[in-house]
């Protein structure tokens, strides 16, 4: 998977994915294999080859960029949710990890954010397809029944939490806030959770805890904002996946800001978390979240 060919081959896999793909309503059947769109393949080979070429905990920008136009080309299908969540964590992985400046970092962000709210539309359009309601008003847990046979669901829901996420900081909390930024965040992670509790690690649990621990609490916004909530979540990430680095990390951080015991716990985290091998998968992304555990220790102690 990367977030870093020439427009020629651009052009004609563009013309040949519309040429052949049966764009549908209907969410992909799961007993079947997918067809594949090739700019969606090719989008996928160049994201898993997002680390070549990396200096230190910093990418290339090469293969990720690829992967990000990859994507967009494809998600010019009008049906393609596939197409839309990985170019939402493309996008995730170019604003986070390559250099670049604050205000093109926003832009990223915000592109991912639109991509997956179009995702999400997909999605709920199948739903209305096959005869049921629309997303407004139902429950997570409703909108998790609705969707479960959708392969694209749980990715889709995941990729949209977090892009939601990282366009607030970008944008700053308090106006993200306002525009109803924490909501959709916490809605979003709350249908991965009921569909898929184990997904990316735990990343349902991971995400909601993250939101309690970092969001504002503002009136009539996110007064049910919780510090239990957060370490409540976060712990349950850490039991899902105890070995994945962001959920010990983010329950560290969280525990940091509690008792004498908790933030005891908090430097025990850390301290494990930054002799540990990152995995080769998820390098840069591991090399930088124990960057900033070695930061975090030096605050704590």
């Amino acid at each position: 998977m990367t977030l870093k060919n020439s427009i020629g081959v651009l052009a004609a896999l563009f013309v040949a994915a519309f040429c052949l793909a049966q764009q549908r309503l209907e969410p992909p059947n799961p007993l079947e294999p997918r067809q594949g769109n090739p700019l969606i393949r090719e989008g996928d080979s160049h994201y898993a080859r997002r680390q070549e070429k990396r200096v230190g905990a910093v990418p290339d920008k090469s293969e990720i960029a690829a992967a990000v136009r990859a994507y967009d080309t494809a998600a010019e299908a009008p049906d393609s949710a596939e197409a839309r969540w990985k170019l939402a964590r493309a996008l995730i992985f170019q604003g986070l990890y390559t250099d670049m400046e604050p205000s093109a970092r926003q832009a990223v962000f915000e592109k991912a954010r639109r991509a997956s709210e179009e995702a999400v539309g997909i999605l709920e359009r199948r739903v209305k397809h096959a005869g049921g309601k629309g997303f407004e008003g139902l429950s997570p847990a409703d909108i998790a029944e609705a969707v479960r046979k959708d392969l694209d669901a749980v990715p889709t829901f995941y990729w949209a939490a977090v892009s939601w996420g990282q366009w607030a900081l970008a944008r700053g909390k308090e106006e993200a806030t306002k525009l109803g930024a924490a909501e959709k965040i916490r809605d979003y992670a709350s249908v991965v959770v009921a569909l898929d509790p184990r997904f990316e690690d735990g990343g349902g649990f991971r995400v909601l805890g993250r939101l309690h621990d970092q969001a504002p609490r503002m009136v009539s916004r996110t007064e049910w904002v919780s510090r239990a909530e957060a370490i409540r979540n976060l712990r349950s990430a850490v039991a899902t996946d105890p070995a994945n680095f962001a959920n010990r990390l983010f329950l560290a951080e969280a525990l940091a800001l509690g008792s004498p015991a908790e933030r005891a716990e908090a430097v025990e985290i850390v301290q494990r978390l930054i002799t540990e091998s990152p995995s080769p998968t998820r390098l840069v992304e591991e090399l930088r979240l124990q960057e900033q555990a070695a930061k975090d220790l030096q605050t704590w102690k």
